[in-house]
């Protein structure tokens, strides 16, 4: 029977219409965002718009690429897989560079790239990605020196963009009152696949917040969406980034554990689809599915930062509603205060996460009104985007929505007078804040 209803929902995702938000849907968008236009789209016609609308999703999708040449920056500094020197902090760069540990490091990662080709896969995960990712660049991995150099110009725009972040950040926290007001901070930055527990655990607690407002109810949600769960590939946060596991995802799974958690969801009747524009998420959960097996997840803690309260006992129960405690991964000697779990995600649970390639910004699915979503979460996504990207954003997701469904972000989303979508307050968690937008 469970087998049954995860092929009739993997065929209804595959049913649905995947289409670009039309000229009709996009007018009261242009209307409501004359400032945040595009000049391609001034004046907008419909001609422009279906234009715009191609050449922009590819634009989107080409940004992943520097945000994979982002993650390899950060696994220089902060990774332990291919290396014994001490992890870099970003604070401590001018030092490095001097001492001549920066040199071993980049040393370290150029032969490590070169030695990857004779090892299997599997026994080399990132860095035959990191290959791959190089010679979509014109670059030989296995030539030491333009390795080398390429690798060091991608450090040096790293730090740049890393700079000019801060004070755009700095700024938009003395323009702004509210902390979902974020700005674009990274619009003109690679789209990262980052991810930690982090976020998952600021949106348990607004579910549960949201169940104590009588928003959400118990047994309410069968049906979710998760846009861009990420892939825990190397963190850009050097309190967070480890490689010493293979990669994962967790959002899909967090989230699911929590709405069963909190009773807002009934166990073995809940379908998450994860929405995303990156074949390496799509493939890696794709894959997961096909093994019907048991989904392990590494839970790293450095107990030296200490974490609030809510959030070290979030960590200990994580998982217990989908899967068991097994036998952690052992992290290298360097990571002395370092506590480990590790959870094992049961089968029906990996198998009820269907992947769908979407660009929640440009795309949405055509739902029968049965098959739409009663929640759907997007967190640190939305900040990669301006103004008027956000709000064509907003409006695909309620379109995908049930009446009356939610989407749940750590970014404000501008409204559209007479939209879909309206927003219906925010919760701060300690460590996130996180708003909430009704379908009307």
């Amino acid at each position: 029977m469970r087998l049954s209803l995860i092929l009739f929902t993997t065929f209804i995702l595959l049913a649905a219409t995947h289409t670009y938000t039309s000229w009709s849907e996009a007018q009261p968008i242009l209307a409501a965002q004359t400032r945040n236009l595009p000049s391609a789209l001034t004046p907008p016609s419909p001609a422009k718009w279906t234009a715009w609308t191609q050449r922009e999703d590819k634009a989107i999708r080409a940004r992943l690429q520097q945000g994979d040449l982002d993650s390899m920056v950060n696994f220089l500094l902060f990774g332990t897989s291919f290396t014994t020197q001490p992890r870099i902090k970003v604070a401590a760069i001018g030092e490095a560079s001097r001492s001549g540990l920066l040199r071993s490091r980049v040393d370290d990662l150029v032969a490590a790239l070169h030695n990857a080709a004779l090892h299997n896969p599997g026994d080399a995960e990132r860095l035959n990605f990191l290959r791959t990712l190089l010679s979509s660049q014109n670059i030989d991995p296995d030539a030491s020196a333009e390795t080398g150099v390429f690798i060091y110009k991608n450090l040096q725009r790293v730090l740049e963009e890393r700079r000019a972040i801060a004070q755009r950040a700095e700024a938009a926290k003395k323009a702004t009152a509210s902390a979902l007001d974020r700005a674009s901070l990274f619009e003109d930055r690679g789209v990262s696949l980052d991810t930690s527990i982090l976020p998952d655990f600021a949106l348990e607690q607004t579910l549960r917040e949201l169940q104590r407002r009588g928003v959400l109810h118990e047994g309410q949600v069968a049906r979710i969406a998760i846009v861009g769960p990420g892939l825990d590939f190397a963190d850009k946060n050097e309190d967070s980034a480890y490689d010493y596991y293979p990669q994962q995802t967790i959002q899909p799974f967090a989230v699911y554990d929590s709405l069963l958690r909190l009773g807002l969801a009934k166990p073995r009747a809940l379908q998450v689809s994860v929405f995303d524009i990156s074949a390496r998420v799509i493939d890696h959960l794709e894959r997961a599915r096909k093994k019907n097996s048991p989904y392990v997840i590494q839970l790293p803690h450095d107990v030296s930062r200490p974490w609030p309260a809510e959030l070290t006992a979030y960590w200990r129960t994580f998982g217990d509603r989908i899967g068991t405690s097994v036998a952690p991964i052992q992290p290298p000697q360097i990571f002395a205060g370092l506590e480990t779990r590790a959870i094992q995600v049961r089968p029906e649970v990996v198998q009820a996460c269907s992947p769908v390639d979407l660009n929640i910004v440009l795309q949405r699915l055509t739902l029968a009104p049965a098959e739409r979503y009663d929640l759907i979460i997007g967190t640190n996504i939305f900040i990669y985007y301006g103004p008027f990207e956000q709000s064509l954003a907003l409006e695909n997701a309620g379109a995908m929505l049930k009446p009356g469904g939610l989407l749940l972000t750590n970014d404000r989303l501008p409204e559209v007078p007479g939209g879909s979508m309206q927003q219906g307050g925010s919760f701060n968690t300690g460590t996130d804040t996180v708003g909430w937008y009704r379908k009307r």
